[in-house]
């Protein structure tokens, strides 16, 4: 807008250097730009549809008692945060270093965050464009959400999924006890990125599905070896192999009958109950002496 008063004689507006309206003849060949008002109190034009491009000095020029007098008005255009790049989906072993990328574009300059999204909450990461995770975990795979905020618009947020693969590492295998003529179940549980494929020995044996009245099932996590009808011949000791791409891992599963000796499957205690036998036995020993 730009006000005058009845002693105006010519008036026009520009952009820059750019003539755009010289009293009610249009100069600019821009179709946004109208004649909003031109009284003999005020000369005002219109944008429609404002642009990044059209931020900058706009002025007003009038011809007054021949001598010319000038206002100039500047045009801030504020843009809404916009995430125009960002990182794609990555899978990478652990262990490995990973760089996230996330460019956003707005006026004012959009503040760029990063924050992980896991299980144990939702922790800021980064307040930079650029993530970069220097030895990554396991722990550290999942989403990272992206947020562009420069307080014109709500935020842009886009996010990415970071999977982890590490070999694999069995967290549950327990010793079994089961009577003769009835079902015996031992379990195998690994985790492992990818999951983890199974394969059951008794000694160096391998055992097959529905060989010998026995059904080995596995299912993401979880592997269990079936026993329909338990004999005699089927106690002892089995092993558990767990393998992916990137390693395997194995545990020793005992099944047992009624009234056996097991310690869980645990050698570490098997000798030391035995070395405290031992010792135990000595200790008389020199004291008889």
């Amino acid at each position: 807008r730009c006000t005058v008063d009845d002693r105006v004689t010519r008036v026009a507006w520009l952009n820059r250097s750019t003539i755009l309206y010289a009293g009610n003849d249009k100069w600019s060949i821009d179709n946004r730009v109208v004649i909003l008002s031109n009284t003999k109190t005020q000369y005002s034009i219109k944008i429609h549809n404002v642009d990044v491009y059209d931020e900058g000095p706009y002025t007003c020029s009038v011809q007054t008692d021949n001598h010319p007098k000038t206002s100039r008005v500047h045009l801030i255009v504020q843009v809404p945060p916009q995430i125009v790049n960002i990182s794609s989906d990555i899978t990478v072993n652990e262990g490995s270093s990973v760089t996230l990328m996330c460019l956003a574009f707005g006026r004012p300059e959009p503040t760029v965050t990063w924050r992980h999204l896991s299980g144990k909450g939702q922790g800021f990461v980064s307040e930079d464009e650029y993530l970069e995770i220097t030895g990554i975990t396991r722990d550290q795979s999942g989403e990272y959400e992206c947020s562009a905020v420069n307080d014109v618009a709500v935020p842009d947020v886009r996010r990415v999924r970071v999977t982890v693969n590490y070999p694999p590492y069995i967290s549950n295998a327990k010793n079994t006890g089961a009577s003769v003529g009835q079902k015996g179940i031992l379990q195998c549980e690994a985790s492992a990125v990818p999951v983890a494929e199974f394969q059951w020995f008794k000694e160096d044996t391998r055992l097959a599905n529905g060989l010998e009245g026995v059904r080995i099932e596995s299912k993401g996590r979880l592997s269990t070896l079936t026993f329909f009808n338990v004999s005699e011949k089927d106690y002892g000791n089995y092993t558990c192999v767990a393998t992916n791409k990137l390693g395997n891992t194995n545990a020793s599963i005992i099944l047992y009958g009624p009234g056996a000796v097991h310690d869980g499957g645990n050698a570490a205690s098997r000798a030391a109950a035995g070395l405290c036998l031992w010792a135990t036995l000595l200790a008389r020993l020199l004291l008889d002496f």
